[in-house]
């Protein structure tokens, strides 16, 4: 592939469409550059977006082998409740298992708890005469007389979208099978989704929830996708297409459309996937991944190398919201970013978000129409944000109508000054982000001042010391190019496929001849899956893992096994493996209890080349002249009020350089904040350690 002037391109394009910027990370294998763009989102025409971000890093789709997309249509279909008109079609006698969930009441004495709601109203469920068992046989055989009369109903109620679930699928699907092709043959242009596709595991509730999720959200991301798919054809894009997953690995974009229930943390998984790269090239092993955007922050975790995974995440919140059933990275998500809107409540409390501002109208200091104030206002009118430097320049602030905003609906209702009321908003947003982190570490029994911090999206390096101090976090990373780290993990990321299969089996009578062709099954299918994806990678990589519990608990943990104690029949290496899970968890172990596999895992990875960027020269302890862009005054209230603090600019800092704060490091998507007492040195990858001062 050549571009205009003869020389020939090897561009790899990463595009993580966030709720108020498109965030573009090109990668060019033959200069070993790497181009970033950033453009405000375009909820209408997403590809819009993409487009200028794309042209703001200057590279062209046609110049490309590689187009990697984030997205976050998925969740925000699910959470939005905006998805299509979906009926569910079900082994009869189940109809209500889907409303009826686990009965489980997660506040006892809220008076006014309301249970989740599902995606299908009860008079879109239909009951169906079949019965396979928990062996897999065939108790009663499928009715297709009785499914011509839904498909009918089907057509009457100009039903989208069809899910379907019938008991013990995951045990023998061929009855599932049977209805997807009727209803493919009888209702063509319908979304249809049977749920052996998506999960193998037992639980029919989050079964039928993760079916349903993904019929209700198919149409609208399929489309999506296909939409894309012509423009890139349109733009004479001659690669390969692929996705992010939620497991942080990419799979084709046609699978994707079949199964987008997949993607439904795509953005946030790249950006765990590229904090796992970063411990890897710093020599470190631990790291809590901490990502604010203009919506949202979520986080994540890497522990002993690994990123710590989940097979089953509550969409929504774990009081009202809907299981999934699939593996995924275990990221949890909080309605605070950059565009979260401050607000007064009923009692005159300061309230941050979850309400977002969005790229349109936006906060206030975009000029765009916002009329309430964001944390980004409260940002710029505190001095840690430049008017006029904030994306390079490329757009102007307003700080007058950010201030004007505050004072109007903070700062007077409550007598408090503007800056007061700024701070206010800040902090505020700082504490309902170290809740999330809290999530994703004490309730897996880990701590998180064992844990550096590594912090990225536009707005995570402007709050990540707030954060740390929240936590007693003693150090923060803050990798090059934060506002599109998220893009550069798709860079960074692997082909994967996920497999699991329930199977009940006490420990002590394991049959590892019968356990070994189970795995052997879905490593096979998944090599396939991999090799049938274009692209250079290397030989599949397949890693093991088993769901156990005690015998007599309900619930398992998941636990990797090393493949030697498969191959050495070593029961009891698994049960040790097990038992320290369980200790990291709950705080405790039974060494002398039996144990029993509940379900096996597979996961099969294709790794694609990596970029290898170049390491930062080295330089003094002072930065160099160049690097200084001045001072301003900035806010912050352990000094008493207004500090001139020293501006630098982070593209002229070289490696050994230190920073003591108060001072803002400038880039161009992205301002890091070091609070009064910090201390900052750049190491030789360019990323910022940071060092918090701690009272």
């Amino acid at each position: 592939m050549t571009d205009r002037t003869g020389a020939t391109q090897a561009l790899r394009i990463a595009a993580d469409v966030g709720g108020t910027f498109t965030d573009v990370a090109v990668f060019d294998e033959s200069g070993r550059r790497l181009l970033l763009g950033k453009a405000l989102t375009t909820p209408s025409r997403i590809i819009e977006g993409i487009g200028a971000g794309l042209a703001r890093a200057g590279a062209r789709f046609d110049q490309a082998n590689l187009f990697l997309h984030g997205a976050t249509i998925a969740i925000n279909t699910l959470l939005e409740r905006s998805g299509a008109r979906t009926a569910l079609v079900t082994t009869r006698g189940f109809r209500d298992i889907y409303e009826i969930g686990r009965v489980n009441r997660p506040e006892a004495y809220n008076l006014f708890f309301k249970k989740h709601v599902p995606l299908v109203e009860r008079a879109l469920r239909f009951e169906v005469d079949e019965r396979i068992n928990a062996a897999g046989e065939v108790l009663a055989e499928l009715s297709e007389e009785q499914l011509e009369r839904i498909a009918k109903t089907l057509e009457a109620e100009s039903i989208e979208s069809v899910a379907i679930l019938f008991l013990h699928s995951y045990r023998n699907p061929a009855h599932e099978l049977a209805a997807k092709r009727f209803f493919e043959a009888r209702l063509p242009g319908r979304y249809v989704t049977a749920s052996h596709e998506l999960s193998q595991e037992y639980r029919e509730f989050e079964r039928t929830s993760t079916v349903a999720a993904n019929a209700y959200i198919g149409p609208r991301v399929s489309h999506y996708l296909k939409g894309i798919e012509s423009h890139l054809a349109a733009e004479r894009f001659p690669g390969t297409f692929l996705v992010v997953q939620s497991t942080g690995g990419l799979y084709d974009v046609s699978q994707a459309q079949q199964e987008c229930i997949r993607m439904l943390e795509s953005g946030p998984a790249a950006g765990v996937i590229g904090t796992r790269m970063l411990c890897a090239s710093v020599g470190i092993d631990r790291a809590i991944a901490f990502d604010m955007g203009g919506t949202t922050a979520k986080s994540g975790v890497i522990l002993d190398g690994e990123v710590l995974m989940t097979s089953n995440s509550m969409i929504g919140g774990y009081t009202e919201g809907l299981p999934v059933q699939i593996p995924m990275i275990d990221i949890q998500e909080v309605g605070t970013g950059g565009g979260s809107i401050a607000r007064l409540g009923p009692a005159g409390s300061l309230r941050v978000g979850p309400q977002s501002a969005g790229s349109v109208p936006g906060p206030v200091c975009y000029a765009l129409g916002g009329t309430e104030p964001t944390v980004t206002d409260a940002n710029l009118v505190l001095g840690r944000l430049a008017a006029e430097r904030f994306l390079g320049g490329d757009m102007r602030l307003d700080p007058t109508a950010a201030r004007a905003a505050i004072e109007r609906t903070i700062a007077e209702p409550l007598s408090i000054s503007v800056e007061q009321a700024a701070e206010g908003i800040v902090r505020i947003a700082a504490a309902t982000m170290s809740s999330v982190v809290k999530r994703v570490t004490t309730e897996r029994g880990l701590d998180a001042r064992d844990f550096p911090m590594v912090a990225f999206g536009g707005a995570g390096p402007l709050h990540a010391t707030l954060v740390a101090r929240e936590l007693h976090i003693g150090t923060v990373i803050i990798p090059p190019a934060p506002g599109h780290f998220s893009a550069f993990g798709m860079l960074v990321a692997d082909l994967r496929r996920d497999f699991v299969r329930t199977l009940f089996v006490p420990l002590a009578s394991i049959d590892f001849d019968a356990l070994e062709r189970v795995f052997r099954e879905m490593e096979s299918e998944g090599e396939r899956d991999v090799a049938g994806v274009a692209g250079e990678h290397g030989t599949p990589v397949a890693s093991r893992a088993l769901d156990m519990r005690y015998v007599g608990q309900e619930h398992a943990v998941t636990v990797e096994i090393a493949r030697e104690a498969f191959a050495n029949r070593d029961a009891r290496a698994i049960k040790a493996a097990f038992d320290r899970v369980h200790t990291q968890r709950y705080g405790y172990c039974s060494e002398t209890e039996q144990a029993e596999i509940v379900s096996v895992r597979a996961s099969v990875t294709g790794a694609l080349a990596k970029p290898e960027l170049p390491l930062l020269p080295a330089g003094r302890e002072s930065p160099p002249p160049e690097a200084s862009s001045g001072s301003r005054p900035v806010y912050f209230s352990s000094r008493g009020g207004w500090v001139d603090a020293p501006t630098w600019r982070r593209d002229r800092l070289l490696a050994g350089n230190r920073v003591i704060g108060p001072a803002l490091i400038e880039e161009y998507a992205s301002t890091t904040v070091l609070a009064p007492g910090d201390r900052m040195e750049v190491d030789r990858f360019g990323n910022l350690v940071i060092e918090i001062e701690h009272d």
